[in-house]
């Protein structure tokens, strides 16, 4: 009995710090755009500015997940919150652009916290089980849904200056509560004795680099699409800051509390074939949002006529929700796939797979910024992710679903390389049925 409430006080806390911090790490999606205004940024510009937090958390993840593994995660979860109070209250003093980026960078530190938390929370749970606690500590993602219910308001109360303010107290208060209802066991830190190079082995792993691609869509995209919309709503439609905010949050909520369906999914069905699915309902939406405003005229026998083609908000804002469930499903399973084939690094490799991620939610903004300011053509960050989807569409089919048998199982002789994750996930099924 004292063990599942130690599980669950471990489950529970850790997905309320990591939506906390996640929160904090997703501030400049509605941050930026008062402060976009007041320094006249353009397009890239803001691109960086958002997207600055998102470089440091997800270069600090590698490494944070490597502490994790040997000296465990509740030290360092607690240590990572702390040490970005003081930065995130400092930005209500900074008056340049520079000094935005260069608080951002150590804000961004709070991004970090997925490796800590999912190494963490995955040592405390059963191989059948560990889909769905992963799932509900992904949850938190649900912080970049928060930032925009709660950010806007603090802004309409007094301005930009009281968000940082209450950020800061909001991450306090959550690292002392962390710290006092939290555990450890011995036995979850010292990586099973490893060393650094022999946790860093993960990197010679194929399987590793592909997860790698997936989880930059599903968490990299969701990213930067998190920083993006809110202005992108502010400026294709209309909308106030409130307004957009609350249409944005719209992608980023299901994208976050529904990672825990997405945990028993793969739980269930297998990380290959859910996986495979969230990118086939990605590509289909990003098409559709991918085509501009465009005013048509057609010169028919009763003479000219005109058409509008284009996504209004009502229709756009549905298949934003639906990426944003299918993109819940997929951050989910690809740590599914972590879960089967690494359980003794998971620490190391979901760190290498989290930078992955968060480096295409840096990177992704400032194209996206660019894009703009190159073409004039504000749908043209979805043209930007439905190549990329397309790209890892066809690399999982030519590397995992073409080896799969259309019935039966698949003769030894022609197992893949990757055959140990198939019978990992084949047990999982096999034991819920």
């Amino acid at each position: 009995m004292r063990a599942q409430v130690q599980q669950g006080l471990v489950l529970g806390m850790s997905t309320l710090a990591f939506t906390v911090c996640f929160m904090v790490w997703m501030m400049f999606a509605v941050l930026g755009v008062p402060i976009k205004e007041m320094l006249a940024l353009n397009e890239t510009q803001f691109g960086l500015l958002a997207a600055t937090p998102v470089l440091t958390g997800s270069l600090v993840r590698l490494p944070l997940g490597l502490l994790t593994d040997r000296f465990g995660g509740r030290i360092v979860f607690f240590l990572l919150m702390l040490s970005c109070v003081l930065p995130l209250y400092l930005i209500t003093l900074a008056t340049e652009f520079w000094q935005f980026l260069v608080l951002g960078l150590f804000v961004g530190l709070a991004g970090g916290s997925f490796s800590v938390g999912i190494a963490y929370v995955a040592k405390w749970f059963d191989k059948q089980n560990q889909g769905f606690a992963m799932g509900v500590f992904g949850a938190g993602n649900a912080g970049a849904a928060l930032t925009k219910f709660l950010a806007p308001a603090l802004i309409a109360f007094g301005s930009w200056h009281l968000v940082p303010k209450v950020f800061s107290a909001i991450l306090f208060i959550t690292a002392l509560l962390f710290w006092f209802l939290t555990t450890e066991k011995k036995e979850h830190s010292g990586a099973g004795g490893a060393t650094l190079r022999e946790q860093l082995k993960a990197l010679k792993e194929p399987a590793v680099w592909r997860y790698c691609q997936y989880y930059s869509i599903v968490f990299g995209g969701y990213v930067a699409l998190a920083l993006w919309m809110t202005k992108y709503y502010v400026q294709e439609y209309g909308f106030s800051l409130q307004s957009a905010a609350l249409l944005a949050a719209c992608f980023s909520l299901p994208g976050g509390v529904l990672r825990a369906v997405g945990g028993w999914m793969s739980d269930r069905w297998g990380a290959q074939s859910v996986t495979w699915w969230v990118l086939w309902v990605s590509w289909i939406c990003l098409f559709l949002l991918s085509y501009p405003q465009t005013q048509l005229q057609v010169q028919t026998v009763n003479g000219t006529v005109d058409f509008h083609i284009g996504l209004n908000a009502t229709l756009f804002t549905v298949l934003l929700f639906v990426m944003g469930i299918a993109f819940a499903f997929g951050k989910a399973s690809v740590f599914k796939y972590i879960a089967n084939d690494y359980p003794k690094n998971m620490g190391a490799v979901s760190g290498i797979v989290g930078l992955a991620g968060g480096l295409g939610g840096f990177v992704l903004p400032i194209m996206f910024g660019a894009l703009v300011d190159l073409t004039g053509v504000r749908s043209s960050c979805f043209m930007l992710m439905y190549g990329v989807v397309w790209v890892s569409l066809i690399w999982m089919y030519l590397t995992e679903v073409r080896k799969r048998p259309l019935l039966g199982k698949q003769p030894p002789a022609l197992q893949s390389p990757f055959s140990s994750i198939a019978q990992g996930e084949e047990h999982v099924r096999s034991t819920n049925a």
